[in-house]
């Protein structure tokens, strides 16, 4: 009987610090094991109170930065706006590379000044990590405040590795220039991405969507999911209901068989980067 390989992936509860519920339900799940990373929104007024609660699971999880342009946060900091206007702006290259330089630097002091430590991996919230100018401006960030420490964070490409219009437009808006800059830098990354969905759909609809997006994973690199938890849906929250789904799902001995079943182990990207 032929065995099956193992294949590995970094399963990423994105918004850390949110809101209450958010931050409740990553916590929960990384104290079940069901998790093995996290990004932080620093921005976040949250964050400050926040992190005394993440650091009582350190040694489960990696914990990054969720680089932020697009959240009412943002918005209220004074550099954010919608996606799409952010989307249009990048695209044309509107937006002054020393202008994201600098918001950059504040969102990971930011990060840091709770965390004391530099962050275990850097992705952005609606993946504006990887658009035009801001990877740019996010590659000589690293390189000078990263590139000499032993163990650089690990940067999220969001090579989509699933069909759909969704899918096809993240990956589109610079993952692969961001991936040749990583491997011509020798800076670890962790992909392909998986996890785009519509937020929309039942229960039982995400758990077939996590049993595609595990079955598809590669064997010869490290994969990542992205997923959004919360305990429960809080008021305002555009996909408050979905982040409860998720997190029923992720806690449930259901998650742990199709786990089994896929022959999938967690991993954290801090202790086996690969390149994306």
């Amino acid at each position: 009987m032929t065995q099956l390989q193992t294949k590995d992936v970094v399963l990423c509860a994105d918004d850390y610090a949110l809101n209450a519920p958010v931050s409740q339900g990553i916590v929960a799940l990384a104290r079940l094991g069901r998790l093995t990373a996290t990004s932080v929104m620093s921005l976040s007024p949250r964050w400050a109170e926040d992190a005394a609660a993440l650091r009582d699971v350190r040694d489960r999880l990696d914990v990054g930065v969720h680089l932020d342009w697009t959240s009412q946060f943002a918005v209220e900091a004074g550099h954010g706006n919608g996606l799409g206007v952010v989307m249009a702006r990048a695209a044309l290259r509107l937006y002054p590379p020393k202008n994201i330089e600098g918001e950059i630097e504040r969102q990971l002091d930011a990060f840091e000044a709770q965390w004391h430590t530099v962050p275990d991996h850097i992705d952005g919230h609606q993946h504006i990590q990887q658009f035009a100018v801001f990877r740019d401006a996010l590659a000589e960030v690293l390189m000078r405040r990263y590139g000499h420490v032993a163990q650089r964070p690990w940067l999220r490409v969001s090579q989509v590795a699933q069909p759909g219009l969704k899918a096809k437009v993240i990956s589109a808006m610079g993952a692969h220039v961001l991936s040749q800059w990583s491997q011509t830098h020798a800076w670890p990354t962790v992909g392909p991405l998986l996890g785009a969905y519509g937020f929309d759909g039942s229960l039982d609809d995400y758990a077939v969507h996590m049993q595609g997006w595990l079955a598809s994973l590669p064997t010869d690199k490290v994969a990542l999911i992205m997923c959004h938890p919360a305990v429960s849906a809080q008021a305002g929250d555009a996909i408050g209901m979905a982040r409860k789904r998720e997190f029923a799902y992720l806690a449930s001995h259901d998650f742990l068989q199709h786990l089994q079943v896929a022959n999938v182990r967690l991993v954290r990207g801090r202790m086996k980067p690969t390149d994306a």
